[in-house]
């Protein structure tokens, strides 16, 4: 049959053609069995042609996969077909059905109205009159032409397979692109992550989305110090720092790794940091990953799936950009703490001056970043309170005090009263430590603890009511910082002991802020820092406020 015409000459042929719906279909063989078979739509008029082309089809297997074939009797019937199934390969189409050119409409709605630009599309003829093989080509995006009454078995086998061969490039090309927009898209959201444990955590989700399938792994580093409670086990010198699926938890109790069949893992975590290479087995893998200062890491998965070559290619690019990643955060990292170096250097320098306030600036880190987050949690000051507000406000606000470097020690330590001479030179204090601040904050881009230092050394002193120094600002005028730590600031000094007073009793301490809400203070921030110490056991009261 290789050498006889499939198809007789359809000139003058004026049968009507067969009233079929545009569900019907009928499927070839699906041969290689695991692998459903390789879609391919007939659309012609003519019953025969349907019947000859699905002998053929019969035979035909390419990569292991059989031929699913899919008939329409009209352009309409195919473009309900097509529309009900966005793989199929290769179309068979005629060009004479309900109308002359009915298949060439069909081909410009192929490609540009529903942009399908993968289905490989061979045209087939009775009647080339009707649609010239050089136009046709030119004027219309198909992948060959064929003339009814030239075409045999064996030419229509190599035009499929030829076609089948096009479009399987065309798809692996199409999930290369899908699968590198996806290493992207991860790559974008992942380097937006500042913490090294919410870094770990997102690669495990971003693997699971580039795999298509849910993930059940462990992200571990090579960096914990023997009997670290941060370590897989003493001996392992492994950091889990996120796990999820079966391993979800872990990380977060006592940081060991209690899993079935942990000697077989451990085992495997070790292999792949000795060899310096990913794993792939069956439906595990183990990928490596080299971080800065010749720190390894290593992602333990289960895929619950056997990974494809074209998995393996984009898993190999996703560890070369969590890698960039972890290089990111260390450097981050190592910038942060140069800044908090600096910012303790400066504060240590203000203690040094007034040493009768102990642990003064530490107290109110840790208020100031209680309110601050008791704030947010209230819904108050949203447009300001983000997550570099929280993660900075606390150190900075242990700045508040450092322009005291500049104040005499006959005025910042004498026991009595400050008479009017003095207490104006005091006062330079928040100008001072605020104008030292800003020139070092103008060395730094964006938002640091330096500039939000700033804010709060020339603003803690401000009055809700206008009446403060240096600048007599009034309200929201006063960045949010200085009205935080202004509250903060005043409560500490009320109830520690200082050259010129006695403690007083927190309760009392607490009367005088809530008095001071709406006058010296910002009654949202009383109403926080008050929560917060209520929190605490501690509750204002009227005596001697």
């Amino acid at each position: 049959m290789d050498d006889d015409f499939l198809f007789a000459d359809e000139d003058g042929a004026d049968a009507a053609p067969p009233s079929v719906s545009a569900s019907r279909a009928a499927a070839g063989p699906e041969a290689g069995g695991a692998e459903p078979g390789w879609k391919i739509l007939v659309v012609d008029d003519e019953p025969e042609v349907h019947a000859m082309t699905a002998m053929v089809m019969a035979d035909i297997t390419y990569r292991g996969r059989g031929v699913v074939m899919l008939s329409a009797y009209s352009a309409a019937e195919a473009q309900q077909v097509l529309a009900a199934h966005q793989d199929i390969a290769c179309i068979l189409l005629d060009v004479v059905m309900e109308s002359e050119d009915a298949g060439l409409r069909l081909v410009r709605h192929i490609r540009e109205e529903i942009v399908n630009t993968r289905v490989r599309i061979i045209l087939r003829t009775g009647q080339p009159g009707q649609a010239p093989e050089r136009d046709v080509i030119i004027n219309y995006d198909i992948n060959d032409y064929k003339a009814k009454t030239e075409l045999t078995a064996q030419k229509l086998f190599t035009a499929v397979i030829s076609s089948l061969r096009s479009y399987e490039d065309i798809m692996a090309l199409e999930m290369n692109r899908q699968g590198l927009q996806r290493i992207i898209d991860a790559s974008a959201s992942l380097f937006q992550v500042r913490s090294m444990r919410s870094f770990a955590s997102g690669v495990l989700t971003q693997l699971s989305t580039l795999l298509g399938t849910d993930v059940s792994g462990i992200l571990c580093v090579q960096w914990a110090r023997a009997g670290s409670p941060h370590a897989v086990g003493e001996e392992d010198g492994l950091f889990v720092l996120a796990g999820s699926g079966e391993f979800e938890g872990g990380e977060e109790a006592d940081r060991t790794l209690t899993v079935p069949d942990r000697e077989h893992l451990m085992e495997e975590l070790h292999r792949v940091l000795e060899a310096k290479a990913s794993s792939y087995r069956q439906d595990v893998v183990a990928l490596y990953i080299r971080t800065p200062n010749n720190r390894e890491a290593v992602a333990y998965l289960k895929t619950g799936r056997q990974l494809t070559p074209m998995d393996e290619q984009l898993l190999e690019v996703f560890c070369a950009k969590v890698s960039a990643g972890f290089d990111n955060l260390w450097l981050y990292d190592q910038l942060r703490r140069a800044h908090e170096a600096t910012v303790l250097a400066l504060a240590d320098l203000a203690e040094y001056k007034d040493t009768d306030t102990g642990d003064h600036v530490l107290r109110v880190e840790d208020m100031t970043n209680r309110t601050a987050r008791q704030l947010r949690a209230q819904g108050r000051c949203c447009d300001v309170i983000d997550d570099l507000f929280l993660e900075q406000i606390g150190l900075a606000s242990i700045l508040h005090d450092v322009g005291k470097v500049s104040t005499p020690d006959s005025i910042l330590q004498k026991p009595g009263k400050l008479t009017e001479e003095e207490w104006a030179v005091m006062k330079d204090h928040a100008t001072a430590g605020g104008a030292l601040l800003e020139r070092a904050a103008s060395l730094v881009e964006g938002s640091s603890y330096l500039s939000l230092g700033a804010e709060i050394a020339s603003g803690h002193h401000e009055r809700w009511d206008g009446k403060g120094y240096p600048r007599g600002l009034k309200g929201e005028e006063i960045p949010l910082s200085a009205r935080i730590v202004a509250v903060v600031d005043v409560y500490d000094a009320l109830v520690s002991r200082r050259p010129y007073k006695d403690p007083w009793p927190p309760g009392q301490a607490l009367a005088y802020i809530r008095n001071g809400s709406g006058l010296q203070f910002d009654p949202q921030v009383v109403q926080a820092f008050l929560a917060v110490m209520e929190q605490q056991g501690y509750h204002p009261t009227d005596d001697d406020a």
